[in-house]
């Protein structure tokens, strides 16, 4: 299996940090979250990773260099300019094989990667998304006003569920190859409606799992004090 992972964003939420160091090198106990990242692949059965890079790229090449320490095959693509979340896989394309994984760099999370491949592959997907359960708490009152400003309907700080994507994905090559513009921006979102606009099979990949998107101050303190307290949680002995 190989990856491709996203590790060229300016981490512009967790500034002034990430102005002398690229998010996916902040630490998360004692390894940067990108090697955990990592890891977690190698123990999974990913033996070959591209490293879509761009802000700082000279310390992340310098880290982890070829990937051989980690028992990985690990090369790098350098963004001349932002290609967006799912742009970088035009740029490889010939690198990877029918079914390949993409993620983000920066995120915490015990998901059962190998599980998600299988499902992806059982499911005949295009693309397979993990997501997880979020609930969002409004912080006021929320009225339903007509357009005459009379009030139907009044709801005390009500909470919204939705499944949020993980920044995780399986995907087909044959499906998405068509669908990326060469040398542009694309988010995955975009690649998203474009596989749903043709009619193609996009699946949710639910899994009760542990995830953290360390994008924001709070959210990498909490990511730090999960991981201190069980990281053999998230990084079982191989």
């Amino acid at each position: 299996m190989k990856a491709i992972i996203l590790a060229g964003g300016k981490g512009t939420r967790l500034m002034p940090y990430t102005a002398v160091m690229p998010k996916p090198l902040m630490p998360i106990g004692e390894m940067p979250i990108l090697e955990l990242l990592l890891r977690q692949l190698r123990q999974h059965g990913v033996t070959d990773v591209i490293l879509a890079v761009n802000h700082l790229h000279h310390l992340i090449r310098s880290f982890f260099t070829d990937g051989s320490n980690l028992g990985l095959n690990i090369t790098y693509k350098v963004e001349d300019k932002p290609l967006g979340t799912s742009g970088p896989i035009a740029a490889n394309l010939d690198q990877l094989p029918d079914h390949f994984i993409v993620t983000n760099g920066d995120l915490l999370t015990t998901l059962n990667f190998s599980a998600m491949v299988r499902e992806h592959l059982d499911r005949g997907a295009a693309a397979t998304i993990a997501t997880h359960r979020r609930t969002l708490q409004a912080d006021f009152g929320a009225l339903t006003v007509g357009p005459d400003l009379t009030v139907s309907e009044y709801r005390e700080k009500p909470s919204m569920h939705f499944e949020a994507s993980m920044g995780l994905y399986v995907l087909s090559k044959k499906a998405v190859a068509p669908l990326i513009p060469a040398d542009t921006f694309f988010d995955m979102p975009d690649l998203v409606r474009a596989l749903l606009a043709s009619s193609q099979k996009v699946v949710s990949y639910v899994e009760d799992c542990d995830w953290i998107d360390i994008g924001r101050p709070d959210d990498y303190a909490r990511a730090q004090e999960q991981f201190t307290a069980r990281p053999e949680h998230f990084l079982p002995a191989a």
